[in-house]
């Protein structure tokens, strides 16, 4: 059977909302398939491509052909607009190209279109540019058939058109596309090919480049700078972002660096003109690297904390000179990076090889770089599609639908009263600006902006404000477990160390007793990647507790220092002059294989003096069993490792060998290196819970938040950490869910094993460890449970039991041995099932799941990480829900806002249309005082209450279309309403409302029954305002203090925020505000009333407006707290109507809850199996969850 989909899968594909989210979610294959014989199908030959195919930002582009006549055309149509269409065109770019150009093929355009392929569908069009290289002529004699253009092996000599020597190329999001002319498509340039083996980049690029190759890679890759425009003053809504980040980067383009020549030999130059290819040559310490560049000669170490946030320094080893062709980032299991340093990053020591010189090759520059990408991220952020924005944007447009309504209303009076044409229009126009208000957009933000500060006071930093609304969302949150849950600081418990009759006896550090001289001292004293600093060591927390216990000293070789392919200077370990019966003098560090999250593991080779040549290795113990010859791991390793690990220990394995002394330490590879060790026992370290992590797990799993560990660490160690946090509790149950790869005949399989919890006597002190059940009664079903698995369980289950996945996943409460992308695509499966992620994390390998969730939580030092949208000063994770807190203050506030600036638009809107009724309307004084005496400072204070303290057990609505919020503006609307008829109708009926005065005040004292009640109205009032009349001054009261009792009703504080009467400053300007309109109508002040356009009334009329508003405010009270905000009223018609919560996670808790065979316990099932391996489908909402909340 084809995979290519069906018709009418393709038409669904195609025609569906969803279409960006379904199409990111299609298998490759079946995404080119469709691309190639549907869409394809739809333009002209050549015209459409896609732009970064398969990475993040992902685009389609289109080609298109300027035509001077649509051009003309559009200049005309400009003129005439009086510039309301390029103002379309700005807000709507495939316009501006449709309306200009034709289709054609991007071979021949002038002008491309791009769309983004993700749910956003976002448009932007560029132009096409030309590079020339004929200025290079006079210079170099560069001609078409040069020996430097015609090598086609390089992208920059596949775009340059022969034999005019010209570039085409684009421009997008500050990086620059060139048109390849032998694959026929725009390619990213600023960068080495990423297809060039290890062996090329030594060849080629090992000796430097000629002038001639820099300069054409100059002109065509453009400068290595990272320049952010600072906005001028009239553009002032980015304007403080592009200061900072113009200051951030400003240092970056001024670096004076060496580069080496082909040629040329060894030049100091300008960082700015450094271009892909580039010899550098690293002199010195304290360097700040000005270009990606990876690392050929020489080792380096390097602080990489404006990157990672952790200030830990990192060792970088030359990228080895290898036969194959395979692309040198993936020539070895280990991560490319330990090969590269990174723009933005300071090489703190430089550690020159044989030649004496450190090089590196330049892989990137400008934009392309790690600092540049973190720079356009800044620049160019991800849309959110928060559903609250969203919604806000349709509620707008159903407030035009209702303006259109009132224009329509408001020609048909005013034409019908023989009203002139400009008055007419500008009635008409005038009611758009008061139902349509201008500053809903900003009154939704002033929540956020009032929450980032409380945030920024309680040391948390914020880089994008508008996830602080989403925070408020969160009901799944993620941690790592070092540094995050348990103390940064390790401490050394002990060693056990093994020899042919199995483990010894645990030596301990706190006796004081030195660890004896032996393989395993020698391990500890020289296995790690510490560096000597002035005068002070630094390096890996563990390492360092690790080469503290053994008393040795660090230092670095002297000059006569020498052995056979060892540099001088190397770093040389000794005993400390107080230590007694250690054979060797010292021992020298020759080469690292540093250590990587991905291999769990780092290797050093060392040279004893006057001893052997050894290599050490340290790592997870099961990864350093497995290099160990199997004679020498201890039959007892797995029950011996369980019983620390499940005491919540750390423990970490080491395994040597010894290697012949005639080798050259660069030509051992790392897995000639690593095969056939020695076991050499357990280093046990401690690591324990901080202070504030059970608290905040309590409270979050009371405020039915669920909480997930997701860890590099052991599995045992992650279970007993998660008990001991409370993210496991006493009484609930975890299972350990193990899958293995199809291994030769046999499938992959999956089984479920209930773990129990065991008191462990010998290690008294000690908590508990755990142990496999092997009969387990049916009590394991009983009570919740949980789902603990590795990183390698997880990955076979994304392979072959993806129908069990998501089952896991609503239980999968510890995932422990998790590589940094499992971590990523673990919160990307949670975010598929409907959960709002938040992800709290401290190292490097948790930054990729850092930007994959909703919410991510820094616990840097640094006030700013590359990864996540906050950033906590406090390393424990009190943040967490204090961040959770915030955001739903914020969400809250925005929703108060949301509705008080409806309230006020409407009664304005009702009080308006009643006087147009009466060609009458609000004077300038009186709009100006509801504006900006009344909502302006409402909407300043209204903000300012701060969180409440408690997270309660349920999150505040997410949408502004919930069935609450709507019937609370509704029926404020219409109360509104009812309120303004009938003031307008019963002043009309007034005994007084007829007499041809200036003020009612006049007849006060005069019988009721003397004056004239014609039904008809009055004539017009000789006055030197339009605006006077009784209808407009009642109006005008009813609307201007229903405004501030509509502020007060809708002004919510608990459960989410702090009471409205702490918010002083808010209720102080209610105060104010009722006492001054009250002040108003109760006081006969004649020149105030003609100022402000309204006539006096008589006492009694000003009690009843009085009363109106009484019985409104009480009514929209009592609505509001017995109906809108009533919880369990809510709760109560779900159940009457039978709604279930449609987010996913809650549909597959419903399907388990009944399922009597789920969780499977003591069970094996096989991958060929009928009920194993089905797909399951479901979409990744992003920001999205269609659970109806309250």
């Amino acid at each position: 059977m084809s995979s290519f989909p069906s018709a009418e899968e393709v038409r669904w594909l195609s025609g569906s909302a969803s279409w960006g989210s379904s199409w990111k979610h299609l298998p490759g294959k079946v995404r080119k398939e469709v691309w190639n014989h549907f869409f394809m199908g739809h333009f002209e030959k050549g015209q459409h491509a896609l732009l970064n195919e398969g990475e993040e930002n992902e685009m389609e582009i289109f080609g298109y052909r300027t035509q001077g006549c649509r051009k003309s055309l559009c200049l005309a149509g400009s003129i005439f607009s009086f510039g309301i269409l390029p103002l379309v065109f700005y807000w709507r770019p495939a316009w501006h190209v449709w309306a200009h150009c034709v289709p054609c093929s991007l071979q021949e355009a002038d002008t491309v279109l791009l769309r983004t392929t993700d749910e956003f569908q976002i448009y932007s069009w560029k132009k096409v540019i030309w590079i020339y290289l004929s200025a290079l002529n006079s210079a170099f004699g560069l001609t078409p058939d040069h020996p430097v253009i015609t090598d086609e092996e390089y992208i920059i000599n596949r775009a340059i058109r022969k034999p005019d020597l010209k570039v085409r190329c684009i421009k997008v999001q500050k990086i620059r596309y060139v048109w390849n002319y032998l694959e026929g498509q725009f390619q990213k340039i600023g960068s080495l090919e990423d297809w060039l083996s290890s062996a090329k980049i030594h060849q080629k690029f090992g000796s430097g480049l000629t002038r001639e190759e820099q300069e054409i890679r100059r002109l065509i890759c453009g400068p290595n700078t990272i320049d952010v425009e600072v906005t001028p003053i009239w553009k002032l809504l980015i304007k403080e972002q592009s200061v900072k980040l113009h200051h951030l980067v400003e240092s970056h383009n001024s670096i004076t660096v060496s580069v080496c020549g082909r040629k040329a030999g060894v030049q100091e130059l300008e960082s700015h003109v450094l271009v892909p290819g580039d010899l550098l040559i690293l002199t010195g310490n304290k360097v700040l690297m000005p270009c990606d560049a990876v690392l050929i000669e020489g080792s380096c170490v390097v602080d990489e904390g404006m990157l990672t946030g952790e200030s830990i320094p990192v060792t970088k080893t030359p990228l080895p000179k290898m036969d194959s062709s395979v692309p040198w980032k993936t020539q070895s299991e280990a991560d490319y990076k330990r090969h590269v340093l990174f723009c933005g990053t300071e090489v703190i020591q430089a550690k020159a090889a044989c030649s004496g010189t450190v090089r590196a090759v330049v892989l990137q520059t400008g934009f392309n770089t790690a600092k540049g990408d973190l720079v356009r991220s800044i620049l160019y952020p991800k849309p959110m599609n928060f559903k609250l924005y969203r919604d806000a944007i349709r509620f707008l447009l159903c407030l035009v639908g209702t303006a259109t309504v009132g224009m329509i209303y408001t020609l048909c009076v005013y034409v019908l009263s023989g009203e002139p044409p400009e008055e007419v229009m500008r009635k008409a126009l005038d009611i758009i600006t008061i139902a349509v208000p201008p500053a809903l957009p900003a009154a939704l933000t002033t929540g956020i902006i009032y929450a980032q500060r409380r945030l920024k006071k309680s040391g948390i930093f914020c880089i994008s404000p508008q996830r602080i609304n989403v925070c408020g969302q969160l009901n799944l949150v993620c941690f790592d477990k070092t540094g995050t849950l348990t103390r940064d600081g390790l401490d050394l418990w002990g060693v056990v160390s093994c020899d042919r009759n199995g483990f010894q006896e645990v030596h301990s550090f706190a006796s004081g007793q030195a660890l004896p001289w032996g393989p395993l001292c020698a391990a500890m004293a020289s296995c790690h990647s510490l560096i000597l600093l002035d005068g002070t060591i630094q390096g890996d927390p563990l390492d360092l507790k690790m080469f503290e216990a053994t008393t040795w000293e660090m230092a670095f070789s002297g000059d006569d220092f020498s052995i056979k392919g060892v540099p001088a200077h190397a770093t040389v370990v000794k005993p400390c002059r107080t230590a007694s019966q250690v054979p060797v003098e010292g021992i020298a560090i020759l080469h690292q294989f540093p250590f990587s999250s991905a291999l769990q593991r780092m290797t050093v080779i060392v040279q004893e003096m006057g001893g052997d040549r050894l290599a050490f290795m340290k790592g997870a113990p099961e990864r350093v069993a497995s290099f160990c010859q199997p004679e020498t791991v201890p039959t007892s390793f797995v029950s011996e490792l369980q019983i620390y690990t499940t005491q919540g220990f750390r423990v970490i394995a080491l395994a040597y060998k010894k290697l012949e002394n005639d080798h050259h330490t660069t030509a051992l590879t790392r897995e000639t290196v690593e095969s056939d060790l020695i076991f050499l026992g357990l280093l046990i370290l401690e690591n324990r819970l901080k202070e504030e992590t059970k608290p905040v797990l309590e409270e979050l799993i009371s405020a039915q938040i669920r909480t997930v560990m997701i860890t590099g660490d052991n599995l045992q160690t992650a279970v007993t950490v998660a008990r001991k946090s409370g993210m496991v509790s006493e009484n609930q149950k975890v299972i350990l869910i193990e899958a293995n790869e199809t291994n030769g005949s046999s499938s992959a399989s999956i089984s479920w094993t209930l773990v129990e919890e065991k008191k462990h006597i010998t290690y008294g002190n000690q908590d508990n460890y755990i142990n496999i059940r092997d009969e387990v009664s049916d009590n394991g079903r009983e009570g919740s449970y949980h789902f603990a698995l590795t990183g390698k369980s997880f990955h076979v289950i994304s392979q072959h039991f993806s129908s069990l996945l998501p089952k896991i996943l609503i239980n999968g409460t510890i995932f422990a041995r998790m590589s940094p992308g499992q971590k990523s695509s673990l919160v990307e499966e949670f975010q598929k099932l409907d959960y709002f992620v938040g992800m709290c994390g401290d190292g490097a390998n948790d930054c990729g799941a850092l930007k994959m969730a909703h919410v991510g939580i820094s616990l840097s030092e640094q006030e700013a990480s590359v990864a996540s949208p906050f950033t906590s000063k406090t390393p424990n994770i009190e943040c967490v829900p204090h961040l959770i807190k915030e955001g739903r203050a914020a969400l809250v506030t925005s929703f108060c806002m949301f509705k008080y600036m409806a309230l006020y638009s409407m009664i304005q809107y009702v009080g308006v249309l009643l006087l147009y009724w009466e060609t009458n309307s609000l004077s300038n004084y009186q709009f100006l005082f509801q504006d900006l005496a009344i909502t302006t400072l409402i909407g300043v204070t209204m903000n300012l209450n701060g969180a409440y303290p408690k997270l309660v057990p349920f999150r505040p609505a997410g949408r502004l279309i919930s069935p609450p919020l709507l019937l609370s503006v509704i029926f404020n609307i219409l109360l509104s309403l009812a309120m303004h008829i009938a003031g307008f109708i019963l002043v009309q009926r007034q005994p007084w409302y007829s007499v041809e005065i200036h003020s009612a005040c006049t007849v006060q004292n005069e019988s009721i029954s003397d004056l004239t009640m014609s039904p008809a109205a009055p004539e017009k009032m000789e006055s030197n305002s339009a605006f006077t009349s009784f209808e407009n001054t009642t109006i005008w009261f009813l609307g201007t203090i229903n405004c501030i009792i509509v502020a007060l009703v809708f002004s919510k504080g608990k459960p989410f925020r702090q009471p409205t009467y702490t918010n002083y400053v808010f209720v102080l300007v209610l105060i104010i505000q009722l006492g001054v309109c009250l002040f108003i109508l109760f006081a006969d002040i004649p020149e105030l009333y003609r100022r402000l356009d309204l006539l006096c009334t008589p006492i009694l009329w000003r009690v009843s407006i009085v009363i109106m508003l009484s019985l409104n405010f009480i009514v929209s009270l009592v609505a509001e707290e017995a109906v809108i905000e009533n919880r369990a009223l809510w709760m109560m018609i779900k159940r009457c109507f039978g709604y279930q919560s449609k987010s996913q996670y809650r549909i597959w808790q419903r399907d388990l809850a009944g399922d009597p065979s789920w969780p499977p316990l003591n069970q094996t099932s096989h991958s060929d199996m009928p009920e194993c391996g089905r797909g399951v489908s479901y979409s990744n909402p992003v920001f999205e969850s269609n659970e109806e909340q309250l």
